[in-house]
């Protein structure tokens, strides 16, 4: 089995071998143990509940054996050949740090840079890459010509990152904020992008929206958000953030209609931690100043957004494989997985007195992400008992109109683990 393990790790990291982009798996016949066996696939074949398949992806991972990691939505693992690829870099740059790190990888950013783009269906002199979501979208909040009484249209359900990013701007300049209160879930899509429209006047130059709500799972109709808005006037900005539907969902972002998106690279991508990519539209890259001084604010040049000084340039050349460990899978692949994980064990918890979800199970308006709550115990104590009683690592949500405790699985997530998730949610539940 150490074996089976090291070929397969060995096979990702070169996108050859049993995931390789290829008609079929070249390792046809290998085995896990005496019980498992990885049987002949086509990519084009649907796995969503193949537990062969899915155990054969667990073991690229070094996730612990004695927590159950279902906070993935925060951050996650990255596979051993990623975790391998840093740990090379990072020795490699240690040896002459100017040398190998300004001369050697960080013209290595070029090819990523392509990797990135094709991933994301985009020109790569549109992707900049940063280090989260975060610096992405706060580098378009901050770089935008905005005038007193420009209106900016976003939710409360916003990641707050961004929304103290508009606050700042709104207390420094006076632009004005104009508030929509989702109530979630939802299934309705004419409702939600009504509520966008209900906001929008002759007044508007930003629209901000949040592909993937994180507290709840929410999947909003960014396409359709963006059309209406572009309908209405096609100088408005739409700015989407994209760090929890990138490399969960299957799109290209320009499928979106956006003219930015920021998105974070350690989530569900599964690269280093503090890796994010920001796309703008390449006509638009000249109007966005950049948050860190170049020579060149105004240039079309995307590359200016990436004036950082000295940088990790070893987690960045190990996003690289993280692309490739993904590709190997595919996106339409995982999206239907992880939507798969999300409802097996909602579907089971649903039967539960007291339980409740404030997530979809429809694949329009969910992935993996699930908020859930019992009535009669708060938050905070629901998210402690599960830890406590089997050490199921989840995180509290309460926000807005949101208040549940998130369960976020991965590629990488057993049914056995979401099914000691739904056992211990009983359990609990009995004892309230």
């Amino acid at each position: 089995m150490a074996n089976s393990r090291r070929n397969f790790i060995k096979a990702v990291g070169s996108t050859a071998g049993i995931f390789a982009l290829v008609p079929s798996f070249e390792a046809v016949g290998k085995t896990l143990d005496s019980n498992i066996h990885i049987p002949q696939l086509l990519l084009s074949e649907d796995v969503t509940d193949n537990e062969d398949y899915w155990t054969w992806v667990q073991q690229a991972y070094s996730v612990s054996p004695n927590i159950i990691n279902l906070n993935n939505g925060g951050v996650s693992p990255q596979p051993i050949v990623v975790q391998d690829a840093l740990d090379r870099y990072n020795r490699l740059s240690n040896e002459a740090p100017s040398y190998y790190m300004w001369r050697t990888l960080d013209e290595g950013r070029e090819g990523l840079r392509l990797k990135l783009a094709d991933l994301a269906g985009v020109s790569a002199d549109e992707i900049a890459i940063n280090r989260n979501a975060t610096e992405a979208l706060e580098t378009v909040i901050f770089g935008l010509n905005l005038q007193k009484g420009d209106e900016v249209v976003l939710t409360k359900q916003d990641y707050p990152n961004m929304i103290h990013a508009w606050r700042q701007r709104e207390k420094r300049e006076g632009i004005v904020l104009k508030w929509i209160n989702l109530e979630l879930p939802s299934e309705d899509n004419d409702y939600l992008v009504k509520k966008y429209e209900e906001q929008i006047t002759d007044k508007t130059k930003v629209v901000m929206i949040t592909h993937l709500i994180n507290w709840s799972g929410q999947l909003l109709p960014a396409k359709q958000i963006s059309q209406m808005v572009k309908r209405k006037n096609k100088d408005i900005y739409v700015l989407i953030d994209g760090a929890h539907s990138f490399a969960h969902f299957d799109f290209k972002i320009p499928d979106l209609g956006g003219d930015f998106f920021g998105t974070s690279l350690h989530k569900w991508l599964s690269a280093p931690f503090g890796t994010g990519m920001m796309y703008i539209k390449k006509e638009r890259i000249s109007e966005i100043w950049t948050m860190f001084a170049s020579d060149a604010p105004q240039s079309t040049d995307i590359r200016k957004f990436e004036v950082l000084g000295t940088r990790s340039f070893p987690t960045e050349m190990a996003t690289g494989y993280a692309v490739n460990f993904h590709n190997a899978i595919g996106t339409l692949r995982k999206q239907k997985r992880l939507h798969y994980l999300k409802n097996y064990w909602v579907e089971k918890a649903l039967n539960i007195k007291g339980f409740s979800t404030q997530t979809s199970l429809k694949p329009e308006f969910s992935g993996a992400i699930a908020t859930f709550a019992l009535k009669g115990m708060t938050i905070a104590e629901l998210s402690a008992a599960l830890f406590k009683k089997a050490r199921i690592h989840t995180t509290s949500i309460a926000w807005e109109n949101i208040n549940g405790v998130r369960v976020t699985p991965h590629v990488y997530t057993t049914l056995k683990d979401l099914d000691r998730l739904v056992d211990t949610i009983q359990h609990i539940a009995k004892e309230i």
